[in-house]
Parts: C-alpha cells; structure tokens; sequence
C-alpha cells in the first residue's frame, strides 16, 4: 500500500490505534500486577517497536518468539505488526532441534525468549545461525537478562515509531507452523487482510464484544487464543487478563477475582475445572460466554457446565490455522440440540464437505471439509507444492472429514490420518469417545486405533478415571457394546493417570498410538 492509500489503511496495528483513541482510558491488558489501558498499551508497542527497528527490523523480516503468555508478548505481536514484519510464534513444547527447523526455514533473523524458556533458546543459538539476536521478554518483569541476550524493557524506552500507514494489508503478518505428523511442519502464511477478516467472523459468530473481560490462558503461540479472542477483543476495546498459568486452580481464581465474563479452553481444560475442589467455592456469576475448540465437548460434560453455571452460553469453534483459524461455530441455542456438531461456516466463510471427486456428499455421507474464504492463508512458506496440493480443484482442503445433516449443520468424524480403519470398518474415535463419557467415572477419554494381527486396527481407549473412581475393563466394554455396534466397541482399555496433550489442550492421539503400539503384537 503506497502512502497515497493510507487513508485505506487496515492492518493490525491500525486496530490498536483506532480503539486507543475510542477508549484511552479502558483496561487492555493485565497479567498479575502490570496493567496497560488502551493509550498505554499503543504507546508502549509503538516504542518497542522504535527500539526493534534500532534492532535493524524492516518490513518483511521475520521476528520469532518462544513464549508462554505474558503482557510483553501481546505488545510484541502489535510492535511487529506496526513495522511490516512478520511475527512467527514457535511452540514451547518443542525441544531444540524442532523449534530449530521453524527459525531456519521461516529464515527469523531475531528471536524474543519469554520466561521460562532461556535454556532452550541457549541450546538453539548453535542450530540457528540466521538469528542475529535475542531479546529477553522477561524483563519486563524484572527477570535478569540473560547473558547475550537483549533486555525487553529497554526496548520499550526507545523513541516510538510512527512509520506504519504505508503498510500493506495483503503483506503477510504471521508465518504460523502446523503441527501435524508430518515430518516437516507447514509455515502457514496469513497477511493482515487475512486475520482481519477472520476477526469480522469472531466479532459476529462469535458475539466478542467491547463489554467483554476475556481470561486468555491458552498459549498465545497458538492462533485460537491469540486471533479468535485476544485480537478481536482489542479491535473492539474488550478488557483482557493474560496468564501464563492454565491450572484450574490459578483459572478458578481469576475467573472469579476478575469477574471474567468471557473464557475458552479445550474440554479437557474445562472438565479440569469441573473436577477441581474448588470449582464449588468459586463465584462464577460473572461468566457468561464460553468457548471450546480442539474437540468435541462430551454431551454429559456440556450438560453438566450448564447445570453448574447455569447463566453461561456456550460456542464451539471449529477451524484450522490455514483459516486464521475460525472455519464454523455451533452457537448456544444448538450446543444440546446439535451435540457434537461443529455447526455451520461463519460469516467470510463458504464451507462444503465433498468427495473425492469434489462434489457434494449427500446427507449423512462422510466426506472431507474444504473451503473458501479472504480469511485463508496465502501459502505454505517456501513450499509451492504442499500450498499446490492443499488448493486443488480451487478449495482449500482441511484434511477433517465430517458429514452433514438435512439443516446443513457439520459434524467432523475424524481427521483422515485418524480414522480408525478395523476389520474393513471405518471407526471415528470420537463417537466411541462420547459414549464412554456417559460412563460414570470417566474424566477423559481418547480412542485410537492400534496395529492388530486379525482387525489390522483394534478399537483401544485409552481412560482417566475421576479421583476416587473405580472401573474395570470388562465393565467399560459392556457399556459400549449396549450402545454402539460391535465393530466400534474397544477390544482394549488401557488406564493412564494423565493423557499427553499439547499447550493448547488438544490430546496428543499419535503419542497414545506410539506409546502402546505393540498392545496387540
């Protein structure tokens, strides 16, 4: 965009600084006891990034952050935006060589390491000759600085920049790397329209609102948390409390002491809270929208959050991150009537569900999700063939399979690489997930498919009982044969105490099958 469209300009920073001036004096942004209201909070990502562009940062460098949640990211991710770079957040659950792959192939030339997470930045500065430099978010706190490394806070006391109505808004704003089984993750490339348009889907399906107090717990590496709730949330001048800490107990007390009125979290976060002994002692009149994503909330847990917070409304989003991420959502008034649906495309988006030919599936035949929308990503970075595939036939293919019913409402089945295949059967984990649930005792459950030398995949679940459950095997099976049929039911069920997921709650299924591969061998 050339100076003489600046009065068109749209892109991330532009809107921070139009809710500052609607709302200097309203709270933006508190974690613990730094608190920025809206003229602070633009001030201070307009200084730090004064003292990036020192740094040598441009329009188009790539600037990488290893983090977990905290105030000094939020402002990072705006200080990027108003200099034209492009933010590339890493996931802090990837060891060294993992998190080394995203520096290099994104080529970042700086590196922002929150707390936490010095250790792991020192094993990468060999792995990652491409980044010039480090900057210690934390701080910003009062956290030393590492050796070699830059501190935030100093940063943050360089002369504010100005230079951003030139910006572009199809110039990209975030390289985002998916986190599939493939051996090598996908860059996701998303420019500023793209987000922004993904917001007008949040700010209308979503209903995110200026009176909003959003609790943003999940990791904001992720873009569910940072791009369906915090960002559309500073678009319309919401409040927004940052932890770093996703336990229920650190949850209940925020939500609470906060009067949050908003708050997502996968199901497993919200069963979390459930089963808490403290859930009963918390005031939770305050909360009035919740959000889930990542999975399908258990009938039995929905009906349950109702019955124990009974003003709440609740929404499921659905999405992926090539869509910046949100693709559908199931509102309130269907979250009973649908379960399990993921509902129907919001407002940028067109969604069908087609077969392999590309044409529309008849009611209550399977198929895969695909899409079109300004929302999508513009390429996969440095991967023409991957992005080539992913756009065939002029859809973006999502990958999720799912069915449809005679109102147009989506249910996703399963991921294509997690569709359980037994005996010639195709199984989705999730349904036999759902009717584990209903079995008093079960806390979490995950379903997967493991090698067998007859079925070739065995039906497994894998289970956490509630504290002080009792359950056996034998009584788990019967209660899944009185309620599907035979090929669905588990020929095994293995008890954990806890089950391996990522930052974002999502339940890590291809650990569970390499764990217990050999079960039936």
């Amino acid at each position: 965009m050339s100076a003489d469209n600046a009065p068109a300009s749209q892109t991330l920073i532009d809107t921070l600084r139009r809710t500052a001036a609607k709302h200097p004096h309203k709270l933006a942004i508190r974690q613990g006891t730094q608190a920025w209201t809206y003229a602070e909070f633009f001030e201070r990502c307009l200084k730090v990034a004064g003292g990036l562009q020192q740094l040598g940062i441009v329009s188009g460098d790539r600037v990488a952050i290893l983090a977990r949640n905290s105030h000094a990211f939020a402002a990072s991710r705006y200080a990027v935006a108003a200099l034209g770079a492009v933010l590339v957040p890493v996931n802090f659950m990837l060891n060294p060589q993992e998190a080394a792959y995203i520096l290099n192939h994104s080529g970042a030339r700086l590196l922002l390491v929150g707390n936490g997470e010095a250790a792991k930045a020192e094993a990468l500065a060999p792995l990652c000759p491409g980044i010039e430099q480090m900057v210690w978010l934390g701080s910003e706190d009062g956290v030393p600085t590492p050796p070699a490394m830059l501190p935030f806070s100093g940063l943050a006391e360089s002369p504010r920049c100005d230079a951003f109505e030139g910006l572009d808004t199809s110039a990209p704003a975030q390289i985002i790397y998916t986190s599939g089984t493939e051996s090598a993750p996908k860059g996701a490339v998303l420019s500023h329209a793209a987000i922004l348009w993904q917001y007008g889907s949040c700010l209308v399906d979503a209903e995110i609102a200026e009176g909003d107090t959003h609790l943003h717990s999940m990791p904001l590496y992720h873009c569910a948390q940072l791009d369906c709730f915090l960002g559309p949330s500073i678009q319309v001048g919401g409040c927004n409390v940052i932890t770093d800490d996703p336990t229920p107990e650190n949850l209940l007390r925020l939500l609470e002491a906060e009067r949050i009125t908003a708050f997502f979290a996968p199901p497993t976060v919200w069963i979390a809270l459930l089963n808490s002994p403290l859930f009963e002692q918390t005031d939770l009149s305050s909360l009035c929208k919740g959000y889930y994503g990542a999975s399908i909330m258990p009938v039995e847990i929905m009906k349950k959050i109702q019955r124990l917070i009974p003003q709440i409304r609740l929404w499921n989003l659905y999405g992926q991150t090539e869509i910046a991420p949100l693709a559908t959502i199931l509102k309130p008034e269907d979250q009973l009537r649908k379960p399990g649906s993921c509902g129907k495309p919001v407002l940028h988006v067109q969604t069908r569900v087609v077969d392999s030919a590309g044409a529309d599936v008849a009611v209550g035949e399977v198929g895969e999700v695909v899409h079109r929308s300004p929302q999508l990503l513009t390429e996969y970075y440095n991967d023409p063939e991957r992005t080539a595939q992913a756009f065939a036939g002029g859809w973006f293919h999502s990958g999720d399979l799912a069915t449809v019913d005679d109102e147009g409402y989506i249910t996703i089945v399963d991921r294509k690489k997690d569709m359980i295949k037994t005996g010639g059967e195709n199984v989705s984990g999730r349904e036999v997930e759902e009717a584990l649930y209903q079995f008093a005792g079960v806390a979490e459950a995950a379903v997967i498919g493991l090698p067998h030398p007859h079925w070739v995949e065995a039906v497994t679940a894998v289970l956490v009982l509630q504290p002080d459950a009792a359950a056996d095997e034998s009584a788990l099976i019967e209660h899944c044969r009185a309620r599907l049929a035979g090929f669905k039911v588990p020929k095994k069920v293995i008890f954990v105490e806890q089950l391996p997921r990522n930052p974002s709650g999502k339940i890590l299924k291809r650990d569970l099958r390499e764990t217990y591969g050999s079960a039936f061998l």
